[in-house]
Order: C-alpha cells, then sequence, then structure tokens
C-alpha cells in the first residue's frame, strides 16, 4: 500500500518515537482481527484464547473468519471489534468503579461496539443513550444495540446540537468522533483514497462543533471520553487542549497507563493515549477522558428511583400480556400498534430525554398487535428481559439456524403458538408454528443474503 506523501510528512514532522515504524506498519503489515463476548448473557472467553491486555472479554483470532455464517454473532453473543476500541471497557469499568448507575451517552455511536463494550463495563441499572448522525447508520446501530440484548438503551438519532437542551443530564459522554480515519489506513483502502490535509482541517473543525454541542450536557464532575481513530495532534491533543483551556476541563489519569505498549500524547502537559499499529497489538486510535471543572449533584443513583406511576397499568390487557413476557418491573407503553418497554427505574431520568431527541428505540421493543395477537419481537427473543418460561422453546440444528436467519420456512414440532427458537441453548428468534407450517419472525432487514451456506461452521465462541 502507498500512503500519501504528505501524510507520511505529517507523521514525520512531529519528531515523536513513539511514530517511528508507524508508516512501515500501515503499509506492510495486516490488521488484527479480535472480538469481544457478550458478558451480560454470560458468555466467556474461550479457554486458551489469546487475550486483549485491556479488555477482559475480548480476544484475538489468527485470521478473518465468515462471522455472517456462526448463529452465536446474530444472538449476539459476541462482537466484532478492533482491540483498540475495546479500550472504552476499561475505562468506563475505572470510572464508575464503587459509583451508582450511571446516565450514559455515545453521542456518535454507531455502528455500536463501543457502545456495547460501555454497556458492558457501566453499573447495572444504568441508562444508555446511543445516538448516530447518519439514518442509515443509526437503523444499524439500532440492530446491534437489539441484539446485545441491555433493555436499558434509548437509540436516537440527529445533529449533537440536539443534545444542548440536555443541560447537566450525563455522568458521561462518550464522543467518538468523526475524522480523517488515518488510523484505518492499514484496514480500509478508502481511508487511504480521501486522505488529504484539508479533510485534517474540515474534521477538526467538526470536532469542536460536536464538543461545543455536547459539553453543556455533561454534569459537573462528568466525564467526556474523546476519542479519534486518527494520527494527527490538531484531531487529537490540539482539540484536547481546546476542552481543558476553553471549556473548563481537566485530564484524567486511565486505566491505560500501566500498558507500555500504549503511548502518550505528543508533545502535551495532558493525560492523552496513543494506539499504534507496530506498536500495539490493534488499529490506530487516541483517546483523553475529560472531568467537568465543579462537582457533581449526584452519582447518578437517582436513576434507580422509578417514577410516579411509572410501572406498568394494571387495567389495560396488552400492557399485561407484554409485561408476562418480561423478567422485572417495566414501564410499559403502546404507541401505533409497537409494545415497547424501559426498565421502570429509568422512566423518570428517561423522560426528558425522549422528550428532546428523534427517538429510534426506548428500552425494549416487546411486540406490535396485530388484530388479537401480540407478536412477539426479535429484540425480546434477544433481550437479557426476556422471562425465561414465557414461550415454548425449540432448540434446533445448525443447518435449521441458519434457514431461519435466511427469513425462511421452518419446520418444527411443537404446539401451535408462538415459539422460541434456540440454538447451542440460547434464544435464536421467533416463529409462529401453524401446525403444518411456521410463520419466520425474523426481521426482514436482518436476513443473511448469502445464497451459500456451508453445512457446518465452528463458532469463534
Amino acid at each position: 500500500m502507498n500512503l500519501p506523501q504528505q501524510f507520511i510528512e505529517q507523521i514525520e514532522s512531529y519528531g515523536a518515537p513513539c511514530l517511528t515504524g508507524l508508516c512501515e506498519a500501515l503499509s506492510s503489515t495486516a490488521p488484527e482481527v479480535s472480538v469481544r463476548v457478550n458478558r451480560r448473557k454470560g458468555v466467556a472467553v474461550p479457554d486458551g484464547a489469546d487475550r486483549v491486555a485491556w479488555c477482559p472479554s475480548g480476544f484475538y483470532l489468527d485470521g478473518r473468519r465468515p462471522f455472517t455464517f456462526d448463529p452465536a454473532f446474530h444472538q449476539g453473543l459476541y462482537y466484532v471489534q478492533d482491540a483498540s476500541s475495546m479500550a472504552i471497557s476499561a475505562v468506563v469499568a475505572t470510572l464508575t468503579e464503587s459509583r451508582g448507575p450511571q446516565v450514559y451517552l455515545d453521542a456518535c455511536a454507531a455502528p455500536g461496539g463501543k457502545t456495547t463494550a460501555a454497556i458492558d463495563s457501566l453499573p447495572d441499572s444504568s441508562l444508555v443513550v446511543a445516538n448516530e448522525y447518519d439514518f442509515k447508520r443509526a437503523a444499524i446501530l439500532a440492530e446491534n444495540i437489539a441484539k446485545w440484548g441491555d433493555p436499558g438503551v434509548v437509540v436516537s438519532r440527529g445533529d449533537t446540537a440536539r443534545f444542548r437542551k440536555l443541560r447537566s443530564t450525563f455522568d458521561i459522554i462518550a464522543a467518538d468522533v468523526p475524522c480523517s480515519g488515518e488510523g484505518m489506513m492499514r484496514k480500509d483502502p478508502e481511508a487511504v483514497a480521501q486522505w488529504t490535509p484539508s479533510l485534517v482541517h474540515e474534521c477538526a473543525a467538526r470536532q469542536r462543533e460536536i464538543v461545543d454541542n455536547l459539553w453543556p450536557a455533561l454534569k459537573p464532575g462528568g466525564f467526556l471520553i474523546y476519542s479519534t481513530c486518527t494520527f494527527n495532534r490538531l484531531e487529537n491533543e490540539e482539540m484536547v487542549d481546546y476542552i481543558c483551556r476553553e471549556l473548563g476541563g481537566e485530564t484524567v489519569v486511565t486505566p491505560l497507563d500501566s500498558f507500555d505498549c500504549i503511548a502518550r500524547g505528543i508533545d502535551t502537559p495532558h493525560h492523552c493515549y496513543r494506539f499504534i499499529p507496530g506498536r500495539t497489538r490493534g488499529e490506530g486510535l487516541f483517546m483523553a477522558v475529560i472531568r467537568k471543572n465543579g462537582d457533581s449533584a449526584d452519582d447518578g443513583s437517582a436513576a434507580t428511583r422509578p417514577a410516579k406511576n411509572a410501572g406498568k397499568s394494571k387495567d389495560n390487557a396488552l400492557e399485561k400480556t407484554a409485561a408476562s413476557f418480561l423478567d422485572g418491573d417495566y414501564k410499559i407503553t403502546v404507541a401505533d400498534d409497537t409494545i415497547t418497554a424501559l426498565p421502570a427505574a429509568l422512566a423518570a431520568k428517561a423522560a426528558p430525554i425522549l422528550k428532546a431527541l428523534d427517538v429510534v428505540s426506548a428500552g425494549l421493543t416487546v411486540a406490535t398487535v396485530k388484530g388479537k395477537d401480540l407478536i412477539p419481537s426479535q429484540s425480546l427473543a434477544l433481550s437479557t428481559a426476556l422471562c425465561a418460561d414465557a414461550f415454548p422453546t425449540v432448540e434446533v440444528d445448525y443447518p435449521t439456524a441458519m434457514t431461519y436467519l435466511r427469513r425462511e420456512a421452518v419446520t418444527i414440532d411443537a404446539p401451535r403458538s408462538f415459539v422460541l427458537l434456540t440454538y447451542g441453548g440460547r434464544p435464536l428468534g421467533f416463529v409462529k408454528n401453524l401446525g403444518n407450517r411456521s410463520n419466520n419472525l425474523y426481521p426482514a432487514p436482518w436476513r443473511i443474503l448469502s445464497t451459500h451456506l456451508p453445512d457446518s461452521f465452528e463458532s469463534v465462541l
């Protein structure tokens, strides 16, 4: 791969020892492949796996796999994520240690890797908001969040300017801001083709706008996790300096300090961290954690208090039925024939957020109403909130699982009702069994499009 000459000159101009060998690594070495297991679903890293040092749920693979053919991938049991990006797990775990539930925002969240990593590290009963500007990417984000299975997540779409209205709302804001993408050059030829010095300046201007929008929404004493996947100082150390100097923040030490393979910031007094190919086992990433000046009014524990009358209505038959599908106390909402559920303890905190944002999904989509039926959703099938005995279950083999994931008809021996298919003992999705046939309820936009399917597949788990 031939890197842009101006990019090479930019890297050399810093004279930073940590960047020695970077250009060679980008142009002549292969990217790492790694996955992170879903601890909320009780999945463990396989014995003997080559673990990611800074993420207890991450491990490396010896090469790219056809993940599309692994049912466990579609069941939300693991997420394919660059090892460098998994650092968010360690950072969030440390920031929230010995703290109550948090209100957490991932402001530039698609496709959802860092959001799901944060979910696993946040205290129980935390409220997570995952936002994406692009509508198509927001749909992908919502799908990945649904597969991960946590019911306490709001997915929204739109410009970060909307968050200016939510003053002092969030305990932690993660902003993996759009950038010039230099850190992706090893794995994405498009990152090389599109790079120009002017792109760097355009991205820096956009990043400053995003940070300015988000800062008012952060509580005093709260933390901004700022990150990019690029190497230049303009989008990294200089942006951190702007936040500290102009907005009133101070960088904090993170657990990443303990890893010699993670470089520190270049020509800066601030605590900054650089993941550099050739030095770190992962792609390029920059990260800094900035504490907003002032004292927080609370530690987020108020998020555990239910809103007044937030519980499910005892007089509504639809809500009662939907509630019977769930394990726990939820605020059930019926709107436009769609039934959703949000943990009751989060309803008060979520209310102003839902009002201010363009919401794609709020909590868990439980079912849709069709005539006399409540058709259970795929989100319910994969949710950690699903009541274990709410539906009859049928375990299927690999060919049947793949047929289901292609949204083709499957034949099962089960009662005439809505049936939860399982694979490997874990939920796969719903069918409506009619006796001689069954209706496949897998979402059409999620279906596997490949015309060729293997007879078997060895999962990474």
